[in-house]
């Protein structure tokens, strides 16, 4: 007899591996922080474990993986709407961030990792300021996070002037090296807000740490003519021009693409991060997620921030992306349930490097995983779990979600943290906020 330490069954499980193998009624055994095995039910009966998670029937599947946000904007979820994006960051987002802390940051984090654990996300990458404080909350939550501190040319609410923005980066990576959770990552905020120089030394840093290197990248067409107009070429051309197109590299955005981009990223392997719902929130336009996937690119899907979205609901982004580039194309076969499925679990592990580590049920692999309840009037009658995953499932059907072995979410309810009281603290940090916006 086998034994585990928890043992998840009766469910239809998507592996998510590279067959693409499920099993209508299967099981995970997870040992310690690793998957043990996956398999159909009749061979559940090879374990033992200490404890039993009765599925119900209903989906088991890889954590889905929120490529690109900024978690603790939780802080200004509504506060500055309907906006265009250049607008809404200097008017509004970067003069209430000039005045954040850490213990904001932290407590944004931590809000941000409850909605996120109790939607099903189990990985989150985040781009924001005091970003050991979002490590720090990303640990106590128990969620597996890839963090790194905002790198721009005018001086940093938490760091000061860039060179010490550099030296903060690389505190960062020497405090969170040994964290079986926690990656760091080499931050510049975009080709608009960082000189040539940063750039490269950014990408030089995270070279030498074999670490991801994440940018926004493109994001609205007057971004692309800003660069043009500064560099003489497109945001992706400036990049390749000094040398920071690689595997590495972590491109949130890339709206505003031409063919020449798009076949700049692929010959360097760069991934994409897709996130549709703050780009159409921004009215920033629509990435031209058919073409790069065409082209074999990488496409990862994140929320970016609740401030510009206004949820960190992967699922919900999942519905969206699939029902946006069927209408932008008017070909309802684009961007199918599959691909985006792939997108939020592991593809978004590829994106972060972390593919060897999460993003499928695989026996070896980090336990990172989800159960979503099928038993529901909007989820019946079933016939495709990855139909009904993108169309139909919402985040308040995820009943449990696993992270490394630990259950940190079980019949719906948190166990590691405290929604109640951290809702309560971020209603105290919010009247300052508004009163003072």
């Amino acid at each position: 007899m086998n034994k585990a330490d928890v043992l998840i069954d009766n469910g239809w499980v998507l592996t998510q591996n590279p067959a693409g193998t499920s099993y209508p009624v299967g099981f995970v055994a997870i040992a310690g922080d690793r998957i043990a095995a996956v398999g159909p039910a009749a061979e559940a009966g090879a374990w033992q474990a200490e404890r039993r998670i009765d599925a119900r029937g209903g989906l088991i599947m890889p954590g889905l993986v929120n490529a690109h946000t900024h978690a603790a904007m939780t802080c200004f979820r509504g506060l500055a709407d309907d906006l265009p994006l250049m607008t809404w960051l200097n008017d509004h987002i970067f003069p209430a961030e000039s005045r954040l802390k850490a213990e904001h940051v932290h407590l944004g984090t931590l809000l941000a990792c409850a909605e996120m654990l109790l939607s099903g996300t189990t990985c989150f990458c985040d781009m924001y300021l005091f970003e050991d404080a979002v490590a720090e909350a990303a640990h106590a939550a128990g969620m597996r996070a890839v963090v790194g501190e905002v790198l721009y040319d005018f001086p940093s609410p938490n760091y000061g002037p860039i060179e010490d923005g550099f030296r903060y980066t690389e505190m960062l990576i020497d405090k969170w090296r040994d964290d079986p959770l926690m990656t760091i990552a080499v931050e510049p905020h975009s080709p608009y807000l960082c000189a040539p120089e940063l750039l490269r030394k950014a990408a030089e840093l995270a070279g030498s740490h074999a670490i991801p290197l994440v940018i926004h990248v493109s994001e609205t067409v007057s971004e692309v003519e800003t660069i043009r107009e500064r560099y003489g070429h497109s945001p992706v051309q400036h990049l390749a021009n000094l040398g920071v197109l690689a595997p590495n590299l972590l491109a949130c955005h890339c709206v505003a693409l031409d063919e020449t981009d798009m076949d700049l990223l692929a010959a360097s392997d760069v991934k994409v991060v897709h996130n549709p719902e703050s780009n159409m929130k921004l009215a920033s336009g629509i990435a031209p997620v058919p073409d790069l996937l065409a082209r074999g690119i990488c496409v990862a899907l994140g929320t970016d921030g609740c401030a510009s979205n206004n949820d960190l609901d992967m699922l919900g982004e999942m519905d969206t992306v699939a029902k946006l580039h069927k209408v932008a194309t008017l070909d309802p076969t684009v961007v199918d349930a599959e691909a985006v499925l792939r997108m939020a679990t592991i593809d978004g592990a590829r994106a972060l490097g972390l593919d060897d580590r999460i993003g499928s049920l695989e026996a070896g692999k980090q336990a990172d995983l989800i159960v979503i309840d099928t038993r529901q009037p909007h989820l019946t009658p079933f016939y495709r779990p990855a139909s009904h995953l993108v169309y139909a499932a919402r985040g308040g059907d995820v009943t449990t979600t696993v992270v490394a072995g630990r259950i940190l979410v079980e019949n719906r309810r948190l166990t590691a943290l405290d929604a109640d009281d951290i809702m309560a603290r971020m209603g105290e940090l919010a009247r300052t906020i508004g009163a003072q916006n």
